[in-house]
């Protein structure tokens, strides 16, 4: 198939100038789902709006996760773990995509998200349940970081506007395959 059966104009509704809205869910919403807003919101400034939550939220954002953030110089004041409710009711913003981190939350039955969402998952292993030394733990969390990045950069090159949703839907499934993926992800769709 060549690229140019894969790009189509704009679909209806959608504008390049247009900010995406983007979920990404796990079951504490402490470590892979907070990094992961945090890394959209940087790399993806003016393009997309970051949020992350999770099915069953820890209350508190790991400390781990917090301290790599700070030390790449990542704003983490306003990063919280939350549940994912505060997006599922009434007058809850309408999100165009929502990444699933961990194979739990992909799991899990979802809340009806408003306005037809692409949905992808791109788990990976969980960071908050490595064990060791500080530094192996550090380790981990770095490692975790990297493959949200890549994942994260490759979804923000893309030229969303001009993707026909079935394609774009593949690319996220594609891109929740990369290196790293969990055997859930690597399965998934």
């Amino acid at each position: 198939m060549s690229n140019a059966t894969l790009v189509r104009e704009k679909p209806a509704g959608r504008s390049a100038g247009r900010v995406f809205k983007v979920l990404f869910l796990c079951t504490g919403n402490s470590a892979r789902s907070i990094m992961a807003e945090a890394i959209l919101g940087r790399v993806g400034r003016g393009r997309f709006e970051a949020s992350s939550a999770g099915s069953h939220p820890k209350g508190e954002v790991h400390p781990q996760a917090i301290a790599l953030l700070k030390s790449l110089g990542y704003e983490t004041v306003r990063l919280r773990s939350k549940s994912w409710d505060e997006f599922g009711g009434p007058g809850a913003p309408r999100f165009d995509f929502i990444f699933t981190v961990c194979d739990q939350a992909a799991g899990e039955t979802c809340p009806v998200w408003p306005g037809h969402p692409l949905t992808a998952h791109w788990g990976i292993p969980d960071p908050a349940l490595a064990t060791g030394t500080d530094a192996q733990i550090a380790v981990t969390f770095d490692e975790a970081f990297r493959l949200l990045s890549n994942r994260i950069n490759v979804f923000a090159a893309l030229p969303i506007a001009t993707l026909d949703r079935e394609v774009l839907r593949h690319e996220l499934r594609v891109i929740g395959r990369m290196e790293g993926a969990t055997d859930k992800a690597k399965g998934a769709g």
